[in-house]
């Protein structure tokens, strides 16, 4: 190796961990997107659109929910319409409340819970299901593809069987 070359392999090698170390610098923040999606997630919108209809928000226009992706890669998701129908007061209204009344108030929310894992890759996440409303998903996996801007998580699935498309969007949780 002559002089020329060992004198820019060390410069380029101190400008390296020089630039490594700086703690405000892209390379020493950057973060994986596993990393980046661990915490709450608060939903802003959820859209289906099916390969033959139109698009629609099971939902609402305005519904509510939450995503929660933990760093051990356990998750849990919520989402309920805000004009869902309230049931007949009781002293116990999920034991006495009538199966219509219960369906119809269980059609407009969705929630199961499981593991999560992310391949970084071609950026989607897998969700297997444990429990859910829907007992026909449990131990079933679901793939979503990620995009992620800032405190915006966007999720979009395309089911397998029905081939429907589904947006989800969230915020971080504040």
């Amino acid at each position: 190796m002559n002089r020329r070359t060992l004198t820019l392999a060390i410069a380029l090698l101190s400008f390296a961990v020089s630039l490594a170390s700086l703690p405000g610098s892209a390379v020493a923040q950057q973060k994986t997107l596993k990393e980046q999606l661990v915490g709450s997630w608060t939903l802003v919108s959820d859209e289906a659109t099916p390969p033959t209809g139109p698009k629609r928000q099971d939902f609402g226009a305005n519904p509510r929910g939450i995503l929660i992706l933990d760093a051990g890669g356990r998750y849990a998701q919520v989402h309920g319409r805000t004009d869902r129908p309230k049931f007949k007061a009781s002293a116990d209204a999920r034991l006495v409340t009538p199966a219509a009344e219960y369906g119809e108030a269980a059609r407009a929310f969705a929630g199961n819970f499981g593991t999560w894992s992310v391949n970084e890759a071609d950026k989607t996440l897998s969700r297997r299901y444990e429990a859910a409303l829907i007992p026909n998903v449990e131990g079933t996996d679901t793939k979503a593809s990620v995009s992620l801007s800032g405190d915006e998580l966007k999720l979009t699935t395309t089911s397998p069987v029905t081939g429907v498309r589904t947006d989800q969007v969230y915020r971080r949780a504040k």
